[in-house]
């Protein structure tokens, strides 16, 4: 399972691979140069502090490597820290038989990337098409979605409704008749959806960009 350490020791390992300190990297990638000191990867009270996914995009950025070359440097030695997860188009994921009712991948058609491992074994990866939930996600960005990851007001999710239709936004307010999905777009809508039009709905829990 993907740990809060094996994440840090993977932009240090980025970070020396390109010849720069961490805080150098944050520098080069337009971040505070504090972003990454030993001191930011805990709170004051002792709890565990994440790098967002906005800050790794950067460095990935800054340096030129892709997804594939960080995940090479996450954890120690790179035994069971990645494993290849499928790729699926956006627009494939409305077609029918490409998930079970519980939101899970079917079927083995798909491409795959190679991602660090998560604790939930039936994640998988969504290319973002068209502009429609810019400037969120972009045409050509992809999205981790983690069918058993709980899910949070706040939370960025995806949903497929029973008719196909297939939608990514920030859950607001969930009962038990209703769910509230806030546009990621701000040229388009919130959307209220019925609880019995929903086949399933499930968290994103990474970006890359």
């Amino acid at each position: 399972m993907l740990t809060h350490s094996d994440i840090w020791r993977g932009i240090d390992r980025l970070a020396r691979e390109y010849g720069f300190s961490a805080s150098g990297l944050a520098r080069r990638a337009g971040l505070d140069p504090t972003t990454f000191n030993k001191s930011k990867r805990t709170t004051r009270d002792g709890r565990l502090r994440w790098p967002s996914t906005e800050s790794i995009a950067k460095i990935l950025a800054a340096t030129g490597a892709g997804l594939e070359e960080f995940v090479s440097y996450v954890g120690d030695g790179g035994s069971g820290i990645s494993r290849t997860i499928p790729l699926i188009g956006f627009p494939q994921a409305g077609m029918a038989g490409c998930f079970d009712d519980a939101g899970h991948p079917v079927g083995a058609a798909w491409d795959e990337i190679a991602f660090p491992a998560l604790g939930d074994p039936l994640s998988y990866a969504l290319e973002i098409s068209g502009d429609g939930m810019e400037p969120v996600y972009r045409d050509g960005d992809t999205v981790i979605v983690s069918p058993r990851a709980n899910i949070r007001r706040g939370d960025r999710v995806v949903i497929r409704t029973r008719s196909g239709a297939v939608m990514a936004g920030v859950l607001r307010r969930r009962s038990a008749r209703r769910i509230d999905v806030g546009s990621l777009n701000p040229r388009h809508e919130d959307r209220t959806l019925p609880v019995d039009d929903v086949q399933w709905m499930a968290r994103i829990v990474w970006a890359t960009q």
